[in-house]
């Protein structure tokens, strides 16, 4: 039988590693250390920047540009900005909308501000605009910045436009707004770009984390499936075995409760074939729950075709009123090894004694005192044919009962169509009743003997 648990390692790896891998919405995270780490790096690159800005500057040949010296006011001026901007990178995972446009407001401030040094200075403050942007679009959905977006590409060209005006004295000019659109537009698609390509490859690990969740639960789906058809099988199998055994040692009391007092010596061979039939249904069961013990040292072999003799002879009142005709085809009596049933699979020749073994126990219900002949008749090239046939009841039917109706021609029919097999049953023409199974043979494959 399949084991449950295969399936459960399966289904919450996947979990693990979605709730480790996917970012946590804005409104519901602190400030954590990378971004801490991510600001402090920012911040450290533009002082940097800021303090080689004026030795970049001497290397020019020509007349070069006023940039913000140490201690100067425009120097502190570009250095609180920088530090803004690293305070809204730390919070642009937390809030992503807020830092994109604190961010790219600061070089606006500056530019308008702080002059010709902090114009001069106004580039060592884009790189938190790109730190940002690429922080803000990898934690939400790319719809939710958007107009963010578009704030910060009009702040940083009013920040550009301004800074340009101030160094070529020439404000307004078309050329100049048109370039300052473009650099906005350049430093948050800089940020922009990679970020979704990061937010394109969680996706795609997310939608394999999702298949492989959808997987599992079809796995595990399966397994419930084949729980459900072994439950089911194991259902038959327990009604044919009480069908069968039971309903025989019923009809042996009551035969046993009329002759204990006129024919004590029949009474006592009605016990022992009482005896007889508890011992068989005893070990039957014990087979049957051997097949879901692995620890159990019971017998868990299939019953075959070839068992349909001993079953009859083991029928309440055989070899009286039931009796057994096996017909084989010439030279195949057994005698040189040849199995009854020969190519008929293992599952087939189970569903052909548990077919035999309900229609004899219907008989007994149904058909009390009825004459009874199974035939099994393996002379078939294709097939063999298994005939349950009973004349006329002798005794007292059983009326049927509303409450509890019988479920045996449905198990039988079920068995049939199981295994591929043609089952037919209805009343005969002298009043009894037959039951026919044809079960199928596997075809011949190279090296077997016709």
């Amino acid at each position: 039988m399949p084991e449950v648990p295969a399936a459960t390692p399966t289904t919450s790896a996947p979990a693990a590693s979605r709730r480790a891998a996917s970012p946590v919405g804005p409104g519901t995270a602190t400030v954590r250390r990378g971004d801490v780490v991510a600001a402090a790096v920012t911040l450290a690159l533009g002082v940097a920047g800021l303090l080689a800005l004026p030795a970049l500057a001497a290397m020019e040949p020509a007349d070069p540009d006023p940039v913000p010296t140490a201690g100067t006011p425009g120097w502190w001026l570009v250095l609180v900005a920088l530090a803004v901007q690293a305070g809204a990178v730390a919070v642009a995972r937390v809030a992503p909308r807020r830092a994109l446009v604190a961010v790219t407001g600061v070089p606006l401030l500056a530019a308008v501000a702080g002059g010709g040094p902090a114009v001069a200075a106004s580039g060592l403050l884009t790189l938190a605009v790109v730190v940002a942007a690429y922080r803000a679009a990898v934690t939400v959905p790319l719809a939710r910045v958007r107009l963010a977006l578009v704030a910060g590409v009009v702040l940083l060209a009013a920040a550009s436009a301004v800074a340009g005006a101030a160094a070529v004295e020439a404000p307004g000019t078309p050329l100049l707004v048109l370039a300052a659109a473009a650099q906005a537009v350049a430093v948050v698609a800089l940020g922009l770009v990679p970020a979704l390509v990061v937010s394109s490859r969680r996706a795609v690990r997310a939608a394999q984390e999702g298949e492989l969740r959808a997987l599992a639960g079809e796995q595990e789906a399966r397994v419930r499936t084949a729980l459900a058809e072994q439950r089911t099988a194991m259902a038959r199998e327990l009604h044919d075995l009480a069908a069968h055994h039971l309903s025989g040692i019923a009809l042996m009391a009551s035969a046993i409760d009329r002759q204990i007092t006129t024919d004590p010596e029949a009474a006592r061979a009605g016990v022992r074939q009482v005896r007889e039939q508890s011992r068989v249904v005893l070990a039957d069961l014990r087979r049957l729950v051997g097949l879901l013990r692995e620890d159990d040292g019971a017998e868990t072999s299939a019953l075959t075709l070839a068992a349909v003799p001993d079953l009859v002879a083991a029928a309440p009142g055989a070899p009286g009123d039931v009796t057994l005709d096996v017909l084989r085809a010439p030279g195949a009596d057994g005698a040189d090894g040849a199995a009854l049933g020969a190519r008929v699979g293992p599952l087939a020749q189970l569903a052909g004694y548990r077919i035999v073994q309900e229609a004899l126990a219907n008989l007994r219900t149904h058909a009390p005192g009825a004459a009874c002949r199974v035939t099994v008749d393996d002379r078939g090239a294709d097939a063999v044919v298994l005939t349950v046939r009973n004349g006329v009841p002798t005794g007292d039917v059983p009326a049927d009962d509303p409450a509890h109706p019988g479920y045996g021609l449905r198990g039988m029919r079920e068995r049939a169509e199981l295994v591929g097999a043609d089952l037919r049953h209805g009343p005969t023409p002298d009043g009894g009743w037959e039951v026919r199974l044809v079960l199928p043979r596997e075809p011949l494959t190279e090296g077997d003997a016709p």
